[in-house]
């Protein structure tokens, strides 16, 4: 779950140490590009895998419903608890490994040209 549109804080503790989560639920292949991001970014990252929802308990005269089991999911999180994803990335604090200000479509990867100007739809 991309939290770059939500506003939410979450924080949760790695071992010993409280990290402010910046994204749940994340792939392999999205912790990697977060983390490797973020680090050349000056932030201390680390990364836990997001704990399983245990299986619902069916109702009283229900048959039990067998639920494949779900892929390994990871969180995100740095250190600094004062940390938002948000504010970090529409404020244009994050920089790309090539120096540009990462944008919106950066951030969640569905580009890899960084455009400064993210709300003109015409020149994506």
């Amino acid at each position: 779950m991309a939290f770059i549109n939500k506003g939410k804080h979450i924080e949760q503790e790695v071992g010993d140490v409280r990290v402010r989560v910046v994204e749940e639920g994340a792939s392999q292949q999205r912790v990697d590009f977060l983390k490797k991001l973020l680090e050349h970014n000056g932030y201390e990252v680390l990364v836990g895998e997001t704990p399983v929802k245990p299986p619902k308990k069916p109702k009283p005269g229900e048959e039990p419903v067998e639920e494949p089991t779900p892929e390994p999911t990871w969180f995100v999180g740095v250190t600094d608890i004062t940390f938002n994803p948000v504010y970090a990335v529409y404020n244009r604090r994050l920089r790309t490994f090539d120096g540009k200000r990462v944008t919106p479509d950066y951030w969640n990867q569905t580009t890899e040209k960084a455009e400064p100007n993210y709300w003109d739809l015409s020149k994506k």
